[in-house]
């Protein structure tokens, strides 16, 4: 079997019609046993559909994806799992043991998450999910959508090197510490707004450093997004901890990652936020290249 994702730096690419590169990974007995990087040659959603069977792919993993795009998947045979999100080989993992699930052709998600990827029954249904990506490399938009942002920059391929830091000093994120840039197109609602924005009119070179309030980052905490379950009501939570990273799906068969706050002995409370929203956030940002 062979397995398809959208790839970009090590995480699964949030746009399947703008994807420049697929890991491809081939399977026996449930694993692994080798995988390679392939380009796309630019090609649009149909294309790209095609070039996926002329790799004899069985499944695709992606993020955000049309319903055009599916259907076309679907002609050429081709698996869709979509909506996942952070580290690829992760996500491959997760799927091999059957704990992906699709969102279909869904464009609303929250980047920098592993979701995983397979059949469910109706209703709620819990899985574990490690945590992937990277805290800066993050969606702020729907998929696709237009963004007002300005700048000679925006809609080019944008290569950076960033460190992120809290107010305190103490780092939560660095594209330096794994040695390889950060890529993304810029003004395509792949980053937060304040990040995308220092890239916007930035020089290959420069090196720029922002502050950024919640509102151009993760937002503020929503308190409707902290609710509790009965534990009888939700298959799985029975064997979850406090301070635990799951992920839940919603009445669509739509994932959405949440955290363990409290669990009691009949009923159990998740936190639905971003772990950084309301969080101020620093950037060191250097433009590495711009293509």
């Amino acid at each position: 079997m062979k397995i398809a994702v959208t790839y970009d730096n090590g995480e699964i690419f949030q746009h399947f019609g703008k994807t420049q590169f697929f890991k491809i990974y081939e399977v026996e007995d449930n694993k692994v046993v080798s995988s390679e990087v392939i380009g796309s040659n630019g090609a649009g959603h149909g294309a790209l559909a095609g070039l996926l069977a002329e790799q004899s792919a069985d499944v695709l993993i992606c993020g955000g994806i049309g319903g055009g795009a599916q259907a076309a998947l679907a002609e050429a045979g081709v698996e869709l799992c979509s909506g996942a999100q952070g580290d690829a080989d992760q996500a491959v993992e997760a799927y091999l043991r059957g704990e992906l699930i699709s969102t279909g052709a869904n464009c609303d998600h929250h980047h920098g998450e592993n979701h995983s990827c397979g059949d469910h029954e109706d209703g709620h249904s819990c899985g574990h999910h490690e945590e992937g990506g990277s805290c800066g490399d993050s969606c702020g938009g729907g998929c696709g959508g237009q963004s007002a942002l300005t700048g000679k920059n925006v809609g080019k391929t944008c290569r950076t090197h960033y460190r992120g830091t809290f107010n305190d000093g103490t780092q939560f994120d660095s594209s330096y510490d794994r040695g390889e840039p950060l890529e993304f197109v810029c003004g395509a609602g792949q980053m937060i707004k304040g990040f995308d924005a220092a890239v916007a009119d930035m020089e290959v070179g420069q090196i720029v450093d922002v502050h950024l309030m919640p509102e151009e980052a993760y937002g503020m905490p929503d308190p409707n997004a902290v609710f509790t379950v009965e534990i009888a009501q939700l298959p799985g939570s029975e064997d979850l901890q406090a301070g635990q990273q799951v992920y839940l799906t919603n009445q669509y068969g739509q994932p959405f990652p949440v955290k363990v706050v409290e669990k009691g002995e009949t009923a159990i409370t998740f936190d639905a936020n971003h772990e950084m929203a309301g969080k101020e956030l620093n950037f060191r940002i250097e433009l590495v290249e711009v293509k």
